[in-house]
């Protein structure tokens, strides 16, 4: 469970969209599986026409950039325990009568027992302080008939990797492994009826290692990691590299639970 320390890290870490996009945009120069982690995403998603969809931790809304008309004429809530994550939605998204757009706390969800087809969690759920409490809350929201989508990270990807080859500085992965690909299932399985886990196959093929070090520094976990030390890690990575090209391996999946 997330202290209270952490979670005002949290809150400090996506009080804008600046080191949510410095990591988004290294998946996206470098991802070999060219079809995207957002496309993959939303190629699972069965949205009925006419329904209700809860998206919380929507972050700046870019999932859905280019991607409103697979609404079908449903709405959508995007929400976020961030004001900074949902004014950068709005800018991204505008104002549209299919979209609301709300500050919402997992914990806590705002709206009426029953309400939704389908709620949406992405790369969020290893934050919630209380995640049973939230997902209990999912569960309350959500129509009989509803599915609940929710990605999130394996504990054998990026920065495994980096804290590997990297430990004689004092690198470790201290990654949130509170709500992870092999953990998932049984935290899930506790609040609905059935659970199916999808991984989605992919890795980075680095060219630029600068890029793989500003993703580095951008994370939570990293932020008091020294700056003079930043030469010596490239001199690492790229020493890795084989004929220019960095590989890193990536695990990410989604989970697709029936209340």
């Amino acid at each position: 469970m997330e202290t209270n320390t952490s979670r005002q890290a949290t809150q400090e870490q996506y009080k804008t969209a600046d080191n949510l996009h410095t990591r988004m945009s290294i998946h996206e120069k470098y991802s070999t599986n060219r079809q995207g982690f957002g496309n993959w995403i939303l190629s699972q998603y069965d949205l009925p026409t006419g329904g209700e969809f809860l998206e919380l931790g929507c972050g700046s809304g870019e999932l859905w950039c280019s991607q409103l008309e697979r609404l079908n004429g449903s709405r959508l809530f995007l929400t976020d325990f961030s004001e900074g994550m949902i004014a950068a939605a709005k800018k991204n998204l505008g104002e549209q009568p299919n979209l609301c757009y709300d500050v919402v706390d997992i914990e806590a969800i705002p709206y009426e027992t029953g309400r939704f087809d389908r709620v949406i969690a992405n790369m969020m759920l290893y934050h919630v302080p209380d995640l049973d409490k939230g997902l209990g809350e999912v569960r309350r929201v959500l129509k009989e008939s509803g599915y609940f989508y929710c990605t999130t990270y394996g504990e054998n990807g990026i920065v495994s990797y980096l804290a590997g080859l990297l430990r004689e500085y004092g690198i470790k992965d201290l990654t949130n492994k509170n709500f992870t690909l092999q953990n998932g299932q049984r935290i899930l399985e506790k609040h609905f009826s059935q659970v199916q886990r999808l991984d989605y196959e992919d890795s980075l093929a680095i060219t630029q290692v600068e890029d793989l070090l500003d993703y580095l520094y951008s994370m939570s976990s990293m932020t008091s990691l020294p700056r003079e030390i930043r030469p010596d890690l490239k001199t690492i990575l790229e020493k890795q590299m084989v004929n220019g090209v960095l590989s890193v391996p990536k695990e990410y999946g989604m989970f697709i639970c029936r209340k």
